[in-house]
């Protein structure tokens, strides 16, 4: 079990990028996420390495939308890290034009086997990681590393996500946090009891080190 790591800071989108430039000049997999704030962490990674060829890169979860939705995780990530890039990575994303099922299968085979080397999250303000709302029944999933399902908050489309198994069995995990909104959930997440009430606070079952990067709003509530 671990206890997380909590790093307040003026501009923590900053320093997430910097553990990512890190990681990609260091050849490691890497899974995204998705989100306003880990977009300006993609971005500052980007001008700080914008050599990526060594890098498996994945995603912790996907909205089941087309890659060239607004909404799309992957699209995201292109136009603030892949696009700005001199030496692309591999890139392993989440077909979510796909029907959801479908895509669950397709990336379950594709990430099978595959040691996670940087998982980068997000927290929601009702406490979800990746796409594992409270009472999803996708918690619930035990044996596969991928499930699908509905979604708990906006946008609402079915998603495809890593489930707790799979989060858990990451070598380093890092969540990337910002605004008011999120810190009755940092509170709970990262100081309160494990539970699948607040799903983030499962990832504490991890043997992984847990850094949590905060701005002084998210951060506001911890005791």
């Amino acid at each position: 079990m671990s206890e997380a790591a909590l790093h307040v800071l003026a501009d923590p989108a900053a320093a997430v990028g910097g553990l990512l430039a890190e990681a990609a000049a260091e050849g490691e997999t890497i899974v995204l996420t998705g989100g306003s704030t880990p977009g300006q962490a993609y971005e500052h990674a980007a001008r700080l390495e914008p050599d990526w060829s060594g890098v498996s890169l994945w995603w912790g979860d996907e909205r089941c939308v087309p890659p060239e939705d607004e909404r799309s995780n992957y699209g995201l990530a292109r136009r603030t890290l892949l696009d700005r890039l001199a030496g692309l990575p591999d890139v392993h994303r989440i077909r979510g034009e796909l029907e959801p099922a479908d895509a669950a299968d397709g990336y379950e085979r594709a990430i099978t086997g595959v040691e996670l080397e940087l998982l980068l999250l997000g927290l929601g303000p009702d406490g979800h990681v990746a796409s594992l709302f409270p009472g999803s029944p996708q918690l619930a999933e035990r044996k596969r590393s991928v499930a699908s399902g509905p979604a708990g908050l906006e946008p609402w489309v079915d998603r495809v996500t890593l489930t707790v198994p799979a989060l858990l069995a990451a070598r380093r995990i890092v969540f990337l946090v910002a605004g008011e909104s999120k810190a009755e959930a940092v509170a709970h997440a990262f100081g309160g009891q494990i539970t699948e009430d607040v799903p983030a606070s499962l990832l504490r079952r991890s043997g992984a080190p847990i850094d949590v990067y905060l701005d002084p709003a998210a951060a506001a509530r911890i005791a």
